[in-house]
C-alpha cells in the first residue's frame, strides 16, 4: 500500500498503533533501556529514544517533529551539550537522529543509521535492529564524544524509551 493511500484512508495512524503496541512491549523498552545504559558507559554522549505511534495533527513532516521531541524531552540539556535523539514515527516509517551541538559527527553517519534500521523495521526486526542502531550510535558517539575526566556514566537523561 501506499503512503500517501495510508494517511488518506487512516490507515497509517491504525499501523503506527498497532506497531507501538505489538513491537514495543515492557519487555523490548527493557531491553532497550539496558542496552542505552551500558552504551552510555563508554562516551560522554546521552541517547534518548522517542517512539511515536502516530505523528500529531499540528505536524505533519516527521523531520520538523523530530526537533520539536528533541526539545521537549529536553534532550539538548546536557551539560556537555552530548545528547542524541533517535526518533521513529511508526505511521509515517521514518527514523531520524538529531544530536546536540557537542557531539562531533558527520551527517551521513546517522543517515546510515537510520537506513540501516529502516530496512531492520521493514524486515520485521524490531528489537535487534534497535539494539543495533544503539549499538551504531554508541560506536560514533565513542569517536564523536568521548568520555571526558568522570563524564561517562554521569546519566543527565534517562535511557528508558519514550513512547510518544
Amino acid at each position: 500500500m501506499s503512503n500517501t493511500w495510508k494517511n488518506l484512508t487512516g490507515w497509517a495512524s491504525l499501523e503506527g498503533q498497532w506497531l507501538r503496541r505489538r513491537h514495543f512491549n515492557a519487555e523490548v523498552l527493557a531491553h532497550l533501556a539496558e542496552q542505552i545504559r551500558k552504551s552510555e558507559q563508554h562516551h560522554s554522549g546521552e541517547l534518548v529514544v522517542a517512539i511515536e505511534a502516530v505523528l500529531p495533527a499540528h505536524e505533519a513532516d516527521s523531520a520538523q517533529r523530530a526537533l520539536e521531541v528533541f526539545g521537549r524531552l529536553r534532550v539538548w540539556d546536557t551539560p556537555l551539550n552530548s545528547g542524541v535523539l533517535l526518533y521513529l514515527a511508526l505511521d509515517q516509517r521514518r527514523i531520524h537522529i538529531i544530536a546536540d551541538r557537542g557531539i562531533q559527527a558527520q551527517p551521513v553517519q546517522w543517515e546510515a543509521i537510520c537506513r540501516q534500521l529502516e530496512q531492520d523495521l521493514a524486515a520485521r526486526e524490531y528489537l535487534s535492529g534497535l539494539l543495533t542502531a544503539v549499538s551504531a550510535i554508541e560506536q560514533v558517539l565513542q569517536q564523536g564524544a568521548p568520555a571526558a575526566d568522570g563524564a561517562a556514566g554521569d546519566n543527565a537523561l534517562p535511557d528508558a524509551p519514550v513512547l510518544l
